[in-house]
């Protein structure tokens, strides 16, 4: 093996080609002042021929490219033929890039296809407050209430927005505002429900779970039913920007921050290498490294917290290395996903909701 990639840790990015300008997945990272840009505007204009009738958007597809007038032809004509979905950041980071060029631009056609996007998100949800990964319902593990890859909380902090009438969604009208906010109080009652509970403290969250009883359910086959130390923060800064919150709020952040201090893993260094023997050239790595800033597993076995590497055969191995390179390279298994929760997010939260 030679030296390390130029690549970041644990959950860093694949090696990037040469830059062709703004590319989908870097559709919420640009400047301000780009969002009433030429370029924003024609991304925008995509968006809206990719958006399905019921309001979603498909996931998986890179809007931001420049299509023919035949390829917008053809979209037009077979969107109503695609799954829609909040996996993937799918409908609810088209929401926000649309209302972001609509604050920047003032473009009165982009005001309804957001409106749509947000009845469907509300749609989608459960009577009881949870969010599947597609709606219409998808058959199987995708009917399950998903945290995974940020759905049902990127949902949440959109509708948030919306309910509290944050730019750049100060265009909504009170009863779209008001419907949002009943949205996310009942995703708010979800999300407690489905903190798992172990030897009677609260912990964190599993990936997905079960729309009707809330406990832990398994996804893919390398999805176990396992607490989340990736997922698990999205959920927990979600609740740490409630103002004034709850008593049953400050327990599950305290108990979820209590259990990230508990599993973190410390004196591995996760970062690529390069090795031409492999497939693309390029691995996936944990080393022994003293110096290293503290790590969490992306899935952990509840009650033990021992942390899960699983293959596509959905058997448990103890060490990243254990399992085929293909999920190596192309999952993330761990990452220095609490840090900066711990570091410097909760203590402001604590100093402020804390009981000391």
């Amino acid at each position: 093996m030679a030296g390390l990639l130029v690549l970041a840790a644990a959950c860093g990015a694949r090696a990037q080609r040469p830059d062709r300008g703004v590319r989908w997945r870097q559709i919420l990272e640009q400047p301000e002042a780009w969002y009433g840009s030429d370029d924003a505007v024609r991304i925008a204009d995509n968006v809206l021929v990719y958006q399905h009738p019921n309001g979603g958007w498909e996931k998986n597809v890179d809007k931001a490219r420049v299509l023919s007038d035949e390829e917008k032809e053809h979209i037009l004509q077979t969107r109503d033929q695609i799954e829609t979905t909040i996996d993937n950041r799918a409908t609810w980071t088209e929401i926000r890039f649309l209302a972001r060029v609509h604050h920047a631009t003032g473009l009165p056609r982009i005001v309804e296809p957001i409106n749509r996007g947000l009845e469907y998100l509300l749609a989608a949800q459960y009577p009881n407050g949870g969010w599947p990964q597609f709606y219409p319902i998808k058959r199987g593990y995708y009917e399950h209430i998903t945290f995974n890859d940020g759905a049902m909380i990127g949902v949440m902090n959109v509708l948030r927005d919306v309910a509290q009438g944050k730019q750049p969604y100060e265009f909504v009208d009170a009863d779209l505002r008001a419907r949002a906010q009943t949205a996310i109080d009942k995703g708010l009652d979800v999300i407690l429900k489905c903190q798992v509970v172990v030897d009677g403290k609260p912990t964190v969250w599993c990936a997905q779970h079960d729309e009707v009883t809330f406990e832990p359910r398994p996804a893919r086959a390398y999805e176990l039913v396992s607490l989340s130390g990736m997922e698990s923060v999205d959920i927990v800064e979600y609740l740490m920007k409630i103002d004034n919150p709850s008593p049953e709020v400050k327990q599950a952040i305290e108990g979820a921050v209590a259990w990230f201090k508990k599993a973190k893993i410390e004196g591995l260094s996760v970062h690529w290498v390069r090795d031409a023997s492999l497939p693309e050239g390029i691995d996936r790595v944990a080393e022994p490294d003293p110096s290293a800033p503290p790590v969490w597993a992306r899935f952990y076995e509840i009650g033990t917290n021992r942390p899960l590497f699983v293959g596509r055969d959905g058997i448990p191995r103890e060490h990243m290395a254990d399992i085929e390179h293909e999920r190596r390279i192309e999952y993330v298994w761990l990452g220095e996903f609490a840090n900066k929760l711990l570091k410097k997010e909760y203590p402001k939260w604590q100093a402020k909701w804390g009981q000391g």
